[in-house]
């Protein structure tokens, strides 16, 4: 028997659909959108449409934006000849939060994963490559995860591009502030041995 009527029920059913909704958070949010006033739920349902109707990829860096050019490649104020390479928007995101890198982006929109079916072909790398033969660039930062995924692009990306002659440099990895050493992983201890810096 069901609990609700058909409506409550697609509503429940879209919602769970959603990345990290579980059954209880898509029940919770359908009522709560069910009890919003018509005017707040259709300035909601206008703004998924508009963005799913007007987001694409920034034609220089593939990032999210509804410009031609996102706002950061078209700032000129940024150092154009540093390129950080990241695996999602989520990640430029979270290093514009610094406020410290004063370069630009190049968005991949996932890692290389043999296991899964994904390959150089079917992340961003082919635009990170044409963008390195017209822009000037001296520096590609590497900052994919540190996940088998995230370090098998890092390598696949640094032997594509160490031909060309431009720098290229991973970010470092290691003991997370706050972390225990006797938690920490054999590799993550490694790395922050390999990566240690003069104090």
């Amino acid at each position: 028997m069901e609990l609700y009527s058909g409506h409550i029920n697609r509503l429940i059913d879209e919602l769970s659909s959603l990345p990290g909704i579980g059954g209880k958070s898509a029940q919770r949010l359908a009522f709560y959108l069910i009890g919003l006033p018509k005017d707040r739920v259709h300035k909601l349902a206008n703004a998924i449409v508009d963005a799913r109707e007007n987001v694409h990829y920034c034609k220089e860096c593939c990032t999210l934006t509804d410009d031609d050019i996102c706002p950061i490649c078209s700032n000129q104020s940024r150092d154009h000849k540093t390129i950080m390479v990241v695996e999602n928007a989520r990640d430029l995101a979270a290093y514009e939060k610094t406020g410290k890198f004063e370069g630009v982006y190049h968005v991949l929109h996932g890692a290389i994963s043999p296991m899964m079916g994904i390959g150089p072909g079917d992340i961003r790398l082919s635009e990170l490559m044409k963008r390195l033969q017209t822009e000037e660039v001296d520096e590609v930062i590497v900052a994919t995860n540190s996940s088998l995924e995230g370090e098998t692009t890092a390598m696949y990306i640094s032997k594509l591009i160490k031909p060309t002659g431009i720098k290229v440099t991973r970010i470092a990895s290691g003991v997370p502030v706050g972390g225990d050493l006797e938690y920490i992983d054999e590799v993550t201890l490694l790395r922050a041995l390999e990566g240690r810096t003069e104090l």
